[in-house]
């Protein structure tokens, strides 16, 4: 095994159980500025992260180039680093899933396709963008991007597990005026499937979501019924599912403490992790070795239960939900896959059903105007009035404010307009019943 000298040598050291995880990356970037690339960049790179118990505590350590030297260096920093631990904290490596469920995340296809194809699809892009709408006065990015990686987990129980998976984006971002008021916007394209890449109706798209919020101005400052586009539910339903963390919980530092089995969300509301669903961001195994499954976290409204990595999981004397990624050399608790189930109406019956309110597009500032704590917001937002069921003028310079908790609370109803989004959440659009704007 091209490894084993690492394992020869912890085993040496008097390293109980050693674990190496593995991973590579290639991403490549080509970005257009007035019809000529200022940037092209492509990146490749490898790290080794290891890990060892010696008398029940942790030793880590980090490279990112393996040959007999580092083996060495690994394993002296794992020694020196477990004797500095003074947590409590169970140090467990994983023997293994009785069954893991594979499931493909590599198009190989894409890697075959030359550069300058990807490239030739920008030009088109810009271009495009250009001639679509004559308040387009700049394109302020047209870009591709493409990553690939692998993940390989080795450890010393036998245990040999690779994951590769690749992707790819293209983003446009046009500039509008009319008369004195400026808007940019943008839209993607997100797959692993060259074939299914149509620029036309990407910039048609990218053109459209900037020149309808040309005329905008502020609302009247009040509550509306409104419609939340998915790229807004995605920024609240990552905080709020956030709480669901088995270390936020015993951290005492989750709004669901205590909540399993009880109501946080309105009855239309069920969400799941879902790593084995196909897309790009599916995963077999997390970063523990543990094979994930699909689950609930919330079932028509009612917690179903708490994410768990092994040492969260120890704890309390249950088992791991496949819940544990790596952030650094550190195993935290996260979802995989973020899914809000999707109801059967349309997005233009959404807005036919809210008849009088608002449709917000965005959010910003989740980081300063979201108090993880409480659950309170108040963040900078776009977006359109709604007007006798339709979409109407748009909105300028406006903020929504409000609590998570309520916020959920409030759905009352959801489209079928799935979206996947960067990051790993596939969510459509939302009703909720009241949310505070302010405005003028």
């Amino acid at each position: 095994m091209k490894y084993s000298k690492f394992f020869e040598l912890a085993k040496a050291a008097g390293i109980e159980e050693a674990e190496l995880y593995i991973s590579t990356s290639y991403s490549l970037s080509v970005s257009l500025f007035h019809s000529e690339i200022d940037n092209y960049s492509v990146e490749d790179g490898s790290s080794f992260v290891a890990r060892g118990i010696i008398n029940g505590k942790f030793g880590s350590a980090m490279c990112d180039v393996y040959n007999n030297e580092k083996a060495k260096y690994l394993v002296d920093e794992i020694v020196r680093n477990a004797k500095a631990i003074e947590n409590d904290d169970p140090a467990i490596l994983f023997k293994g899933s009785e069954k893991y469920h594979k499931i493909n995340t590599f198009n190989k296809d894409l890697q075959a396709i030359p550069v300058e194809e990807k490239i030739k699809k920008l030009y088109e892009l810009e271009a495009k963008m250009k001639a679509a709408d004559p308040r387009v006065i700049e394109i302020q990015m047209t870009e591709y991007s493409e990553s690939m990686s692998s993940t390989t987990l080795i450890n010393s129980h036998g245990l040999n597990l690779t994951q590769k998976s690749n992707y790819f984006a293209f983003v446009g971002a046009p500039i509008a005026k009319e008369g004195e008021q400026v808007k940019s916007g943008f839209d993607f394209i997100l797959d692993n499937d060259f074939s299914k890449v149509n620029i036309d109706e990407l910039a048609k798209k990218a053109v459209k979501n900037t020149t309808d919020q040309l005329g905008g101005e502020p609302c009247e400052s009040s509550s509306y019924k409104a419609v939340l586009a998915p790229e807004v539910v995605s920024a609240f339903l990552n905080v709020y599912m956030g709480h669901t963390s088995s270390e936020s919980v015993q951290k005492r530092s989750s709004l669901f403490i205590g909540k399993v089995g009880q109501k946080v969300a309105s009855r239309k509301v069920t969400i799941e992790d879902k790593p084995l669903q196909r897309g790009l961001y599916a995963r077999w195994f997390d970063d523990e070795g543990v094979a994930t499954y699909n689950k609930a976290l919330v079932k028509n409204g009612v917690l179903q239960g708490y994410l768990y990595n092994l040492t969260t999981a120890a704890k309390e004397g249950v088992q791991s939900t496949g819940s544990g990624y790596k952030s650094g050399s550190k195993i935290g608790v996260s979802p995989a896959v973020l899914t809000l189930k999707p109801g059967k109406k349309t997005f233009d019956e959404l807005v036919k059903e809210v008849g009088n309110g608002v449709y917000i597009t965005e959010v910003q500032g989740m980081h300063a105007g979201m108090n993880p704590q409480s659950g309170n917001f108040s963040l900078q937002s776009q977006g359109f009035l709604i007007k006798d069921g339709k979409i109407d003028r748009g909105l300028d310079v406006i903020t929504v404010s409000g609590n998570l908790v309520k916020l959920f609370n409030d759905i009352i109803e959801i489209g079928s307009d799935v979206k996947t989004l960067l990051g790993g959440t596939m969510v459509p659009s939302v009703i909720v019943k009241s949310i505070a704007v302010g405005g003028k």
